[in-house]
């Protein structure tokens, strides 16, 4: 059996970060079909920890003009947590520029052209152009165990996506500065931010999009114990 002869394994290696979407809405009913089916996701004592804001229409474009206006006035990110090591090593160092290298040649933006740089990177703030856009938060107190959990909720939520016929592209930049998707979205300081995933079908001309990263083989990450 090849993965592409099964639906479960197609969808989960077909999955990947999106740059380009179609204007084209999403039905609520499809998302709320992908919500109910990530929400089979594991959680340590079924807690269940994830909450969910689903953005669209005139909401989505409120909040896109805000994240924008936070952009371009070169407000300084404050995540709620760090995402990144604060100091970067190989092998994680080499992967990321590869894999930032990669997209800036496809769009070509030339190493140094700062311009085109910001320009690219507030497009995060307009979700690649996908009408819509979901954030997930948990509560601040929650252990890392709950963050894990969190993290198998959003996988499976792509991966259904993908299932239906929908791309997605996580994005850590939509929390980049919380205050204002917290004002938007009504959301209490008491909840961190994870992260923004937008939503919808993919543009297939937009040249974002002709971007495979690679992965490291089985062998160079997993140890078998016989």
């Amino acid at each position: 059996m090849t993965v592409e002869d099964n639906a479960i394994l197609n969808a989960i290696s077909s999955r990947r970060s999106v740059r380009g979407f179609l204007p084209d809405p999403v039905d609520p009913e499809l998302v709320r079909t992908i919500l109910n089916t990530a929400a089979r996701a594991p959680s340590g004592n079924n807690i269940q920890p994830w909450q969910v804001h689903v953005v669209s229409g005139e909401a989505r474009e409120r909040l896109s003009s805000a994240l924008l206006a936070a952009f371009n006035s070169s407000t300084p990110p404050q995540p709620d947590y760090q995402y990144y090591p604060i100091a970067w090593r190989d092998p994680y160092l080499s992967r990321r520029r590869e894999n930032g290298w990669s997209l800036y040649n496809l769009l070509g933006i030339q190493k140094g052209d700062k311009a085109q740089s910001k320009l690219q990177h507030a497009r995060n703030f307009s979700f690649f152009g996908a009408p819509t856009v979901i954030y997930i938060t948990i509560d601040g107190d929650m252990g890392q165990g709950s963050w894990l959990d969190a993290g198998m909720f959003i996988q499976a939520l792509m991966v259904a996506a993908r299932a239906v016929g929908l791309h997605t592209c996580p994005q850590v930049a939509l929390v980049s500065y919380p205050d204002v998707v917290r004002k938007e979205l009504s959301i209490g300081m008491d909840k961190v931010l994870i992260c923004g995933i937008s939503l919808g079908y993919e543009d297939a001309s937009h040249p974002a999009n002709k971007l495979r990263t690679t992965r490291v083989g089985v062998n160079d990450f997993a140890v078998f114990h016989n």
